[in-house]
C-alpha cells in the first residue's frame, strides 16, 4: 500500500482456465458493488490502483512515536478470474526526541483467483496467496525482514439484497472479510534473537451502500453527493498462534469507522484508526486512500485481462 516514492512493480504472467462465473468491472456481484476497502481487501479480482494510501498513527511505545505509512498497489487481471496485485509501502517513524527513521517495507505480491460470484445472493468468494518477499525492502532500517512471509488467504463478500420486502431498508448492507494464515520462511530471527511466530491475519467490514439504496430500494431524492457514499466500519486483526515462545499471544489491530465516496472512475476513502488495545497503538489515527478503477478508465487497454478479455463495456455504478 505515493508521494515522492519509487514503486517497484513485478508482473506475473499466468494463463489459467477461467471459472464459469461472469466477471464484471471491479467488484460487481449482481446488483451489488463492493468498494475497495482500505485495510482489508474486497472479494474480487480487478484492474485497479491505489495511489496513494496514507496513514498516520501513534505506535505503542512509551512515550509514543508518530508513524506515517505511504503506499501504492497495482492490481491486474491475467485472466477474467485470476489476478495479481503488487504493493509497496514506505514508513517514517518520528520519536518524541525528534529522531527520524524511515525506509521501504518488503515488496508484496498477492495472487488471487475468483472462486465464486453468485449474483442472486450477492455472494463472492476469492482465494489468494500473499507473498511478502524478504530482502526487498530497507532491512537495515528495521522496516523490512530478511526472510519472506507466505499467507494463504480466503476473502468473501455478502450483500443483503436478497432480504424480503418487509426489511428492505436492510438491503443496502453488506459484509466483507478475509482470513489468512501467515507463515514465515524462517522460524528464528538470529539478528533480533527472537522466534518468528506464525500468525492468523484476519479482518472484516460492515458497509451501507447509498448507491444501492437509490438504485435497488428507494430514491430518497437526496443531494447527489450523498448518493455516492458508502459508510463503513472495518476491523483488521493479527493473532500469533504458533512458534511464539516467550511472548504473549496478544491480538493486535484496529477498528476503522469511516466513509467511501465512489465515482465512475475512482473512489476516495477516509477512516479513523482506533487501536483495540495498548499493544496496538496510542490514540486514534487516520487513513485515507485514492483508488482508481482502471477497468473503467481504460476499458479497451490496461483495464482488460491479459488473456481472454471481452469487448463488452465494463459495468458502471448508477447514481
Amino acid at each position: 500500500m505515493s508521494c515522492s516514492m519509487l514503486c517497484r512493480l513485478a508482473f506475473a504472467g499466468f494463463a489459467a482456465t477461467t471459472f464459469t462465473t461472469h466477471a464484471l468491472a471491479h467488484c460487481f456481484v449482481g446488483a451489488r458493488f463492493f468498494p475497495a476497502t482500505l485495510v482489508t481487501d474486497d472479494p474480487c479480482v480487478a484492474d485497479e490502483m491505489s495511489i496513494p494510501t496514507v496513514a498516520w498513527s501513534k505506535i505503542a511505545d512509551v512515550p509514543p512515536a508518530t508513524q506515517w505509512d505511504i503506499g501504492v498497489d497495482f492490481s491486474k487481471r491475467i485472466t477474467e478470474n485470476f489476478g495479481v496485485t503488487v504493493s509497496q509501502d514506505w514508513t517514517q517513524i518520528r520519536q518524541p526526541d525528534g529522531t527520524v527513521t524511515s525506509g521501504f517495507g518488503n515488496l508484496e505480491t498477492t495472487f488471487q483467483y475468483q472462486v465464486l460470484k453468485e449474483r442472486s445472493h450477492e455472494l463472492a468468494i476469492l482465494a489468494g496467496l500473499i507473498v511478502d518477499w524478504g530482502h526487498t525492502g530497507s532491512t537495515g532500517s528495521g522496516f523490512a525482514d530478511t526472510f519472506s512471509h507466505l499467507t494463504p488467504t480466503i476473502y468473501f463478500g455478502k450483500g443483503f439484497g436478497d432480504l424480503p420486502d418487509s426489511v428492505s431498508w436492510l438491503r443496502p448492507f453488506a459484509v466483507t472479510g478475509q482470513v489468512g494464515y501467515q507463515v514465515p520462511t524462517n522460524s528464528f530471527d538470529f539478528i533480533q534473537n527472537v522466534f518468528i511466530p506464525q500468525q492468523l491475519v484476519y479482518g472484516a467490514s460492515l458497509q451501507y451502500s447509498m448507491p444501492y439504496l437509490k438504485s435497488e430500494v428507494i430514491d430518497l431524492e437526496l443531494p447527489d453527493f450523498f448518493n455516492h457514499l458508502i459508510p463503513i466500519v472495518e476491523v483488521s486483526l493479527t493473532t500469533p498462534v504458533s512458534n511464539n515462545f516467550g511472548n504473549p499471544y496478544t491480538t493486535t489491530g484496529t477498528v476503522n469507522p469511516g466513509v467511501i465516496w465512489v465515482g465512475s472512475y475512482f473512489q476516495v476513502g477516509l477512516e479513523a484508526m482506533i487501536p483495540i488495545n495498548r499493544e496496538s497503538g496510542s490514540g486514534v489515527g487516520v487513513i485515507g486512500q485514492l483508488h482508481l478503477y482502471l477497468d473503467d478508465m481504460f476499458p479497451t487497454g490496461i483495464g482488460q485481462p491479459l488473456f481472454g478479455g471481452t469487448s463488452a463495456p465494463p459495468r458502471k455504478l448508477t447514481f
